[in-house]
């Protein structure tokens, strides 16, 4: 259990932060940008849900509340670097089942929506437009863990890279759907309309 009595500490002044090892990186560590924009990919999601309260919006909303919780879960995985040594305790890591269960929402909300026949300008209702923050920059966390993984010593979960990866793909489809849903429609790039 988290146990916050105070929310700060000042031990980070010096432009350091502590892993969930107890090591000291910098705060510009690719480490710490890898989760931070994984936790800034969670604060866009609660701005989609104050747009997903709606009866016909609640399959959504509630796959995104459960999101959010899995996307703590990612900093957690993210924060502890399994290098192999005995932590004391059992670290959390994401699991096949959480991405394989994202994949299977994908198709759930895809097979509600008629096939695309251009790519999709974000726009439409605020959920949808919302969600399409929410996966762009949900890729550039993939791109911080990808990158992170990249570096000699640096050790991330096979579940942390195919979780952000499937996560993506999820909020593009998410957003279709709430605009299928709302009615509102998907706003589809025309090539070369202002030329």
């Amino acid at each position: 259990m988290v146990v916050l009595n105070r929310i700060y500490t000042r031990t980070g002044d010096a432009g350091e932060t502590a892993l969930g090892t107890g090591e000291r990186v910098s705060k510009a560590h690719w480490r710490i940008q890898a989760y931070g924009t994984v936790d800034e990919t969670n604060a866009t999601l609660g701005v989609v849900r104050l747009h997903t309260s709606s009866a016909e919006m609640q399959k959504l909303d509630q796959m995104l509340a459960r999101i959010q919780n899995e996307l703590f879960d990612l900093g957690a995985d993210l924060c502890v670097p399994d290098t192999g040594k005995d932590l004391g305790y059992e670290p959390l890591r994401i699991l096949p089942k959480q991405y394989e269960r994202i994949e299977k929402e994908i198709d759930e909300l895809n097979a509600e929506l008629s096939p695309l026949r251009s790519f999709v300008l974000p726009g439409g209702h605020p959920a949808a437009a919302y969600l399409h923050i929410s996966r762009t920059i949900c890729r550039r966390a993939e791109r911080l863990i990808v990158e992170l993984a990249s570096h000699e010593g640096e050790h991330v979960s096979e579940g942390a890279v195919a979780y952000v990866n499937r996560l993506s793909d999820f909020f593009f489809v998410a957003s279709r759907w709430a605009n299928a849903k709302s009615g509102a429609g998907d706003v589809l790039w025309v090539p070369g309309k202002t030329r």
